[in-house]
């Protein structure tokens, strides 16, 4: 089993984490706009409001509805850097690498395929 299947395993037993979902209106929007779309939205999300070193607004900058992936970040522990820390054991306070934020894409994007099936 690799990381990202473990991760999401783990993230199952949590009743917090298991109950987030794709709303009709989210599967919607991806058969509009695909999934090639959606991975572009989640490198912007995640470059943007995760990645800095200093977030001014952490734990508070992912919305809890609209879009599919803010609903994949609550699902997936990838909303806010505390999140990220207790569930990935990636650090606060510095720069999420190239390497993180495409570990963080793919769980987002393969909680998002699985939900969409």
């Amino acid at each position: 089993m690799n990381k990202i299947d473990y991760i999401l395993n783990s993230l199952k037993k949590s009743k917090f984490r298991s109950s987030f979902h794709l709303r009709k209106y989210m599967i919607n929007y991806i058969n509009e706009n695909g999934l090639d779309k959606i991975r572009s939205h989640a490198y912007e999300f995640i470059n943007k409001r995760i990645a800095p070193s200093n977030i001014p607004n952490d734990g508070k900058q992912t919305p809890m509805k609209g879009h599919p992936v803010f609903i994949a970040q609550h699902a997936t522990a990838t909303c806010c850097r505390n999140c990220l820390y207790k569930w990935h054991k990636i650090p606060k306070n510095r720069q999420l690498t190239n390497d993180e934020v495409n570990y963080i894409v793919e769980l987002i994007m393969k909680w998002i395929i699985e939900e969409y099936k």
